[in-house]
């Protein structure tokens, strides 16, 4: 018997385990401080991918969050040649462990129509940075139906729409699906194995003016917002809503 194969065998496990974390630790973040156009500082992170030209995609967070809802994910949206913004908006809090500092900078947590300004300001920081390349929209439950009041309001300028978890959460009771009447590019939608979370899903998508538009309904389930991508939140789930998620992207990365 060749003794030096378990410590080999060992030695391969260990090395998988040490990579595994380091891209578990996501890229690096750079901190941005946005102005949103009532003055307000709207405090956020970018992960830059090394991929030329790279499409950018704009991450909003759930309620009572912040860009922390995306540290985990960014890693592998950087590996699919994305770079990722990720904002705290004014409407938030530390769900995921992290302070939202534009909830802090500014005494208290706002609505969420209020909230829209800030993903505005996301926006007009992608024109830039983006350089031709498209831009995404992306949003998590109530940060998912302001991206449709967001594409609507700036057409031609979002290259896609990504919504977890969307409902009418808005002011209006039908914001969301009057929003989704204006939206030409390709839409994706997915949410928790929820009946009121899948009913709002289905009758905003209903909504969506483009044809090109996907509900994806998970065989294994899903959870609320954009956590249903995380393992820590979706252990049985979240490889499946990726495999979805990025068959979806895949028509933004470079040379597609």
């Amino acid at each position: 018997m060749d003794e030096s194969r378990p410590t080999a065998v060992l030695m391969i496990r260990l090395a998988f385990v040490l990579v595994a974390a380091l891209f578990a630790r996501g890229a690096v973040a750079e901190p941005v401080t946005l102005i949103a156009a009532d003055g307000v500082k709207v405090f956020g992170e970018v992960w830059r991918t090394r991929a030329s030209p790279a499409a950018v995609i704009l991450a909003f967070h759930q309620a009572s969050s912040s860009h922390a809802e995306y540290t985990p994910l960014a890693a592998r949206l950087n590996a699919a040649g994305f770079t990722i913004l990720a904002i705290d908006q004014r409407s938030g809090g530390s769900y995921f462990g992290e302070a939202n500092k534009t909830v802090a900078a500014t005494g208290r947590s706002a609505s969420y129509d209020a909230a829209l300004a800030d993903l505005a300001a996301a926006l007009n920081w992608s024109r830039s940075v983006a350089n031709g390349a498209p831009v995404l929209l992306w949003g998590s439950s109530y940060s998912a139906a302001l991206v449709f009041v967001l594409a609507a309001q700036y057409p031609g300028v979002a290259a896609g729409v990504l919504a977890f978890s969307p409902g009418e959460y808005l002011a209006g009771g039908d914001a969301v699906r009057r929003a989704a009447r204006k939206v030409t590019v390709p839409v994706f939608i997915t949410q928790a194995a929820d009946r009121r979370e899948i009913e709002q899903s289905r009758a905003i998508f209903n909504a969506v003016a483009s044809a090109d538009k996907v509900l994806f309904m998970p065989t294994t389930g899903g959870v609320h917002g954009s956590s249903t991508l995380r393992a820590d939140e979706n252990p049985s789930g979240a490889e499946e809503n990726w495999r979805a998620v990025l068959q979806f992207l895949d028509r933004y990365r470079p040379g597609r």
